[in-house]
C-alpha cells in the first residue's frame, strides 16, 4: 500500500477511536452510545459525510499539548434522515469529557453555517462536561460563537437538541435557544450550577438528577420537550419529530400519500359527557380528528392543562393546541400560556397550520398566578396567536368563557375559520356565576333564593350558554356536528392553502417576554 494512503488510514482509525477503547467501554457500561454510534443510528445508513475529522486542539497550557485527539471531542458533518439532508454534531465524552475547546466550537460553528446557507435542519447531540477550563476565555468565546449562530438560525431552519449526557454551565444556553430539546432519563442532566455549588451557596442538598434530570425538566421547568428511556429511543424521537417539520422557513412539511374518503368519525359524537362540568380527555377528540395514530405530543408532562403537538390531517402536518379538561378543568395558567405561545411561534415560523381545540373555563385564579405574572404570560399566548400568519382554525367543543375565549384563537385575533359544536358555550362566564352577579338583588330578596337562582341560571344558560349568539354575530363561522369535524377541517385547510398575509413594516414586535 502507498505509505501516504496507509498514513491517512491510520489517522482515520485513530479518529474513530476517540479517547480510546477503554473510555469507549466506560461509555457502554453506562448504557450510553458513543458519539459515532449515535450519528450512525440517527442518519440513513452510509449517508454520513464527516467534516473536520482530523482537527486537533491548539492549546499548550497545563499539559494539554501532550494529549491530542483527532476530532477534538466532537463529530461533525452531514447526511440524510429518511433521504432528507440534515447537519449534525455529536459531542464525544471519551475525549476530555466532551468539553468544549476553541477548535471544538469552530467545528460546530462550521456545520451550523453550512446548515443555514443551504437551508437544512441542524441536530446537536450533547454529551459534554462543559467548557474546557484549560483554555479559559477561548472556550467561553467558543460558546458565544455558537449562541450567536443559534439566534441567526432561529426561525430559519429547525434546530433540534438531544441531551444525552451532562450539559452544564454555559453549555445549557445553546439547547435552550434551539426549537426542541430532548433528554434521556437517568443519563442526562442540565443545570447552570451543579449540586455542589447549590450546596455551597444555598445549603440545599440535591442530586444532579433532582436538580436537572430529564424528569425534572420535563415536568417542572419545561426546559425539555420530550424525554426518552435510552439513547436509541431518543434518536427515534428525533427522527419522528423531524418528519413533521420542513427543511426551512421557505418550505412546507412533506405530505404523506393520502386518499380522501367520507371522513366521518362517529366516535366524536359520544365523547363529551352530558354533565357540562364533568371532565373528559381531549386526546380522544384529537384522535377522532387526525390521521390514525399521528399525534406526536410536545411537552407532555409540563402544564398538562394545555396539550400541544404535531399531527397529520389528510397526510399533511399540522400543529395542535388544545385545552385539556382533565387537568385544572382546562384553565389557562402561567405555564400553559408559555407552552402554547412557544409552540405557536414555532409553527408559524415554519409554515405549519394551526388547529386550536377549545374547552376553557377561563384563566386560573389565585395569588400564585397573579404574583407569577399571569397577565404578561397570558399575553404571550395572545400575542403569539395574533401574530401568526399560517392558516388558523378553531373548534370550540364546550366552554369558551371570558378573556380565555378571546385568547384561544378567536375570530377577533385573526383566526381564519371558527367552528363550534352544538355543545359549545360562549359567554363571559358560567351561567351560575353570571346569574349570581346579574340577579344579585332578586336572589337576595326572594323567599326561596335557591329556586330563583336556579331559574335565573337556566334563563342565562338558554340565552348565552350556546354557540348561536356568537354565530349570529359572525364570531362563529359554522356550528357543526362533531362527527363531521374531520371532514370540515380537511376541506378548510385545503381552502386556506394559498393564504397570504401582508404584515406591517417593522423590525420586530415586542412580545411581552
Amino acid at each position: 500500500m502507498n505509505p501516504k494512503i496507509a498514513y491517512l488510514k491510520k489517522l482515520k482509525e485513530l479518529a474513530h477511536l476517540g479517547g480510546g477503547q477503554q473510555r469507549i467501554d466506560k461509555q457502554h457500561l453506562k448504557k450510553k452510545l458513543t458519539a459515532r454510534e449515535r450519528v450512525a443510528y440517527l442518519l440513513d445508513e452510509g449517508s454520513f459525510e464527516e467534516m473536520g475529522m482530523l482537527v486537533t486542539h491548539r492549546n499548550t497550557d497545563f499539559g494539554t499539548e501532550k494529549e491530542l485527539y483527532y476530532g477534538d471531542g466532537v463529530v461533525t458533518g452531514y447526511g440524510t434522515i429518511n433521504n432528507r439532508l440534515v447537519y449534525v454534531y455529536a459531542q464525544d465524552f471519551t475525549v476530555f469529557g466532551g468539553s468544549l475547546s476553541e477548535t471544538h466550537a469552530e467545528k460546530i460553528c462550521k456545520v451550523m453555517d453550512h446548515a443555514l446557507k443551504v437551508g437544512a435542519p441542524i441536530i446537536g447531540l450533547n454529551d459534554s462536561g462543559g467548557a474546557r477550563i484549560q483554555e479559559g476565555v477561548k472556550s467561553l468565546g467558543g460558546y458565544a460563537d455558537i449562541f450567536y449562530r443559534n439566534v441567526q438560525a432561529s426561525g430559519v431552519i429547525p434546530q433540534l437538541s438531544a441531551i444525552m449526557g451532562p450539559c452544564a454551565g454555559g453549555a445549557v444556553y445553546s439547547p435552550a435557544m434551539t426549537d426542541f430539546t430532548l433528554m434521556v432519563k437517568g443519563s442526562s442532566y442540565m443545570f447552570v450550577t451543579g449540586p455542589s455549588v447549590v450546596k455551597t451557596v444555598t445549603n440545599e442538598e440535591v442530586s444532579a438528577e433532582e436538580l436537572g434530570g430529564a424528569s425534572t425538566h420535563a415536568s417542572k421547568s419545561g426546559v425539555t420537550h420530550i424525554t426518552a428511556d435510552n439513547d436509541i429511543a431518543c434518536l427515534e424521537d428525533l427522527k419522528k419529530l423531524l418528519s413533521y417539520l420542513p427543511q426551512n422557513n421557505e418550505e412546507k412539511s412533506a405530505a404523506l400519500p393520502f386518499v380522501l374518503g367520507e371522513e366521518i368519525r362517529e366516535e366524536l359524537e359520544s365523547i363529551l359527557p352530558e354533565n357540562r362540568n364533568k371532565p373528559y380527555d381531549m386526546h380522544q377528540v384529537i384522535s377522532g380528528i387526525i390521521d390514525l395514530n399521528s399525534f406526536f405530543e410536545i411537552h407532555k408532562d409540563y402544564a398538562p392543562n394545555l396539550l400541544v403537538g404535531f399531527a397529520r390531517l389528510a397526510g399533511k402536518s399540522i400543529g395542535i393546541i388544545a385545552n385539556q379538561p382533565k387537568h385544572l378543568a382546562g384553565c389557562l395558567d402561567v405555564n400553559s400560556s408559555k407552552k402554547g405561545a412557544r409552540f405557536t411561534r414555532f409553527c408559524d415560523s415554519f409554515n405549519i397550520p394551526l388547529l386550536v381545540l377549545v374547552d376553557v373555563p377561563g384563566f386560573l385564579p389565585g395569588t400564585d398566578q397573579e404574583w407569577n405574572g399571569i397577565i404578561t404570560n397570558g399575553a404571550k399566548l395572545l400575542y403569539a396567536l395574533s401574530e401568526a400568519t399560517v392558516p388558523r382554525i378553531t373548534v370550540i367543543t364546550r366552554k369558551a368563557y371570558g378573556g380565555a375565549y378571546d385568547v384561544m384563537n378567536s375570530k377577533h385575533i385573526g383566526a381564519d375559520l371558527n367552528l363550534a359544536w352544538p355543545t359549545a358555550e360562549i359567554a363571559v362566564m358560567g351561567a351560575k356565576g353570571a346569574s349570581e352577579i346579574i340577579f344579585k338583588k332578586e336572589i337576595a330578596a326572594a323567599e326561596d333564593a335557591d329556586l330563583v337562582l336556579s331559574k335565573m341560571e337556566a334563563e342565562y344558560a338558554a340565552k348565552f350558554a350556546n354557540p348561536y349568539t356568537a354565530a349570529q354575530r359572525g364570531f362563529i363561522d359554522e356550528v357543526i356536528l362533531p362527527k363531521t369535524t374531520r371532514r370540515k377541517l380537511i376541506k378548510a385547510y385545503a381552502m386556506l392553502e394559498g393564504k397570504r398575509v401582508q404584515q406591517p413594516k417593522r423590525k420586530h414586535g415586542n412580545i411581552p417576554l
